[in-house]
């Protein structure tokens, strides 16, 4: 008898995390590493929430809280889905974890049985699956292609559902397209749900802020009032507050839900980082002004990458509507040989090269499950990004 459990069979470590991992320790080793692997904001997290996590620890507020969230947090999640989303949810339906893994998995853990599928359309970030895998359930995965935008459609997700579906996830603005969803491409996929009402939708939404130009962020209850019942919101303070290493995702949703999420959390973790609550309520109370700061910063950054990529010869790259992340094609050069004689053959291969060449890291796109691309996050200065992108265009150039 195998002492390790066989779900870990089916379950894949993360190419992200391993990306930055391995630029982590050719740094240390004296490289000269550009790492675009990583995805959060190069920016701190701003004062006032920092100084409201210190008023936390002055004031006590170190003991155990509630297991889904203390009493302010949860109501400022329910205001802030209300004020930002036109969507009212009392804060009994709301729920506090960990990051939106956590909460991501708890939503997965409450309702997979073997056999249940949840369709993901791909590309996808790539602990989606993973998490379903470990929950026992069977991921469908949703083709989209870089001639629609990577957006599911509504003719491939009607195709998808079978009498197993049990969720349609949703990550609008991607990771790792950056693709972002109209409210009019949402109401094509709401038709679709309407039609097979035991499908429920969970909708990743972290990266509602980070959008740019004139597209206009919705999310699909508040899209399709009909599907309220049956939909999970899933959003956090990670991307647009600058605050991934405190750890704080949250959702809102049916209380049988919420309540059976709070159960697994309870016997899992129990309740999230007390101070970080305190300082993620001053987080959606406060000021929201640095948002649309860091979104020009960031729309600058895009812009900059976008036009260098589609500079590199055999490098196809659209322009995403949200998100910071790129996610371009090489399609072209897969077969081509480096200087050193090695064979292209994937996009893995190609990222692989890259960094051993040049010291550019990023992520190959077979990862998210579509290929051959590859995802760079520009959440990093323009100075690196138009270094890494010259590199790029170097080590394309090369190829023959």
């Amino acid at each position: 008898m195998a002492f390790l459990a066989d779900a870990l069979s089916r379950v894949k470590p993360s190419a992200t995390i391993a990306v930055t991992q391995k630029a982590r320790e050719l740094k240390n080793a004296g490289r000269d590493v550009i790492g675009l692997g990583a995805g959060e904001p190069d920016f701190d997290t701003p004062d006032n929430i920092k100084n409201a996590a210190i008023e936390a620890i002055r004031r006590g507020e170190t003991k155990y809280p509630p297991v889904s969230g203390i009493a302010p947090l949860r109501e400022a999640i329910a205001k802030k889905f209300k004020r930002e989303n036109n969507l009212d949810y009392r804060p009994e339906q709301t729920i506090v974890g960990t990051g939106g893994k956590q909460i991501l998995f708890n939503a997965f853990m409450a309702t997979l049985n073997p056999g249940d599928e949840v369709i993901i359309p791909r590309p996808y970030w790539v602990s989606y699956p993973e998490m379903v895998a470990i929950c026992g359930g069977t991921s469908v995965f949703a083709d989209t292609s870089i001639d629609n935008g990577f957006k599911l459609t509504p003719q491939v997700l009607e195709k998808a559902i079978t009498p197993k579906t049990k969720w349609l996830l949703m990550n609008s603005p991607s990771n790792p397209s950056g693709a972002a969803y109209t409210e009019a491409e949402l109401r094509a996929l709401a038709d679709i749900l309407m039609k097979h009402p035991h499908v429920w939708t969970l909708t990743d939404d972290m990266y509602e802020h980070l959008t740019y130009g004139d597209f206009v962020f919705k999310t699909i209850a508040e899209v399709e009032p009909s599907l309220y019942e049956r939909t999970l919101t899933m959003n956090g303070v990670s991307k647009a507050y600058a605050m991934t290493g405190w750890r704080i995702g949250y959702a809102a949703g049916p209380v049988p839900l919420i309540k059976a999420m709070d159960m697994i959390q309870g016997q899992q973790t129990s309740g999230a980082c007390t101070i970080a609550q305190w300082a993620s309520v001053e987080a959606l109370n406060g000021p929201q002004d640095f948002i649309a700061r860091n979104k020009a910063i960031f729309q600058g950054r895009r812009d900059l990458v976008v036009s260098m990529l589609n500079q590199a010869r055999g490098i196809s790259c659209p322009s995403p509507e949200g998100a910071f992340y790129v996610y371009p094609s090489c399609a072209q050069l897969i077969g081509k040989k480096t200087k050193t004689g090695k064979v292209i053959d994937n996009d893995e291969a190609f990222c692989s090269e890259l960094l051993e060449a040049e010291g550019v890291a990023v992520v190959f796109g077979s990862a998210f499950g579509l290929g051959p691309n590859f995802r760079i996050s520009y959440a990093t200065s323009d100075a690196l990004l138009e270094e890494a992108c010259t590199r790029i265009q170097r080590f394309t150039a090369s190829l023959t």
